[in-house]
């Protein structure tokens, strides 16, 4: 046990927060992007307005050493087997291809949200966070994809060898908040990117897309802590609003009232549901399935899916906890079961036409 929670630092979760070490005191620029002073960006690091600070390397260590995990199964096969896309989908369809990778189809717009095929979510090939579901979809199988929405740079939402991958059979227009660019054009020098900040818009021949406020942080390495923006994704399209959010703590529902005051609601809110615990560590990142629904129903989306569980152990609860939670939280809030899913690898939902 100690062996794997030692792998896990070397992995995501350990870059990721170790990069508090010596950041302030070695770095005295941002590598990523230079611009104005905003309500979120200090002229080096990006931030959460009236929001929470992410866990310190202390808090780290005092997580992986001082709590009790769930043991996740090693591999764990597709009930739905793997998922084989038509080419263009009239009105709304999303298929999950494991955890936060989902394939978006939309009145005839292919979309991929945070990309990752790769067997690990880590810097390094050997150690941190192993895949324990085979993605829903396999890669050759996927249907021309036009757009990737990107929402921030730890490494089980920016895949950078996915993204080579996407651009030499795809060549998809990728959009993503701040900063991002910088570390996709490092890997992928000629990927078509569209970068925006917060309340920005990128418009597409067939819709528009939203960077919006998202509560969470950023980090590749050692000393890039919160140098690159974090963001969530309105889509306008034919087929209705989707709202799309990689990563997020809830934050008191800040951002989805938000969104529903600039949208007016949505067809499809696709939201994140698991790595929440321990709460004292997680809270200010990761919302629970309970802050899951709250935020469904605050931002007035119709229909939500959950995801960002069961593919990658990225916490302490077990691979089916988020999934049983959302369920007692959907009964507690009284929302109809079939209002919100929590997508497994490889299946598909046509999205039911927005409650009036």
């Amino acid at each position: 046990m100690r062996r794997r929670r030692f792998l896990q630092l070397l992995g995501l979760g350990g870059v990721a927060a170790l990069s508090g070490f010596g950041a302030r005191q070695v770095m005295a620029g941002n590598r990523y992007y230079e611009g104005p002073v905003s309500d979120h960006f200090d002229g080096t690091r990006f931030f959460n307005p009236n929001g929470e600070m992410p866990g310190n390397a202390f808090d780290l260590l005092r997580w992986k050493f001082g709590e009790h995990s769930a043991v996740w199964p090693d591999e764990v096969q597709n009930e739905a087997g793997l998922a084989l896309p038509d080419e263009r989908v009239d009105d709304l369809r999303v298929t999950m291809v494991g955890h936060a990778t989902m394939l978006v189809q939309a009145a005839g717009l292919n979309i991929l949200t945070d990309p990752v095929w790769s067997e690990r979510v880590s810097p390094v090939s050997f150690a941190g966070p192993k895949r324990v579901r085979a993605p829903g979809i396999a890669f050759d199988s996927l249907p021309p994809i036009d757009l990737v929405l990107l929402s921030h740079n730890h490494y089980d939402h920016l895949d950078v060898e996915t993204l080579k991958k996407l651009k030499a059979a795809h060549d998809p227009l990728v959009v993503t908040p701040l900063g991002n660019d910088a570390i996709v054009r490092d890997s992928v020098p000629d990927m078509r990117l569209a970068v925006g900040d917060w309340g920005e818009r990128i418009e597409l021949p067939k819709g528009l897309v939203h960077i919006e406020p998202a509560h969470h942080w950023s980090a590749r390495g050692m000393f890039d802590r919160r140098m690159a923006l974090w963001a969530g994704f309105v889509v306008q399209t034919a087929a209705g609003r989707v709202y799309h959010i990689g990563d997020t703590g809830y934050h008191d529902g800040i951002n989805y009232r938000s969104a529903r005051q600039k949208h007016g609601g949505f067809r499809l809110a696709i939201l994140p549901i698991g790595a929440y615990e321990p709460r004292w560590f997680m809270k200010g990142q990761h919302q629970n399935p309970d802050e899951a629904v709250r935020g469904m129903l605050e931002a007035g989306a119709s229909y939500a899916i959950g995801h960002h569980w069961a593919t990658f152990q990225l916490t302490n609860e077990a691979i089916d906890e988020p999934s049983r939670h959302l369920t007692e939280a959907l009964e507690r809030h009284g929302v109809a079961s079939e209002r919100f899913r929590p997508l497994l690898a490889g299946e598909a939902w046509d999205i039911p036409a927005a409650i009036a």
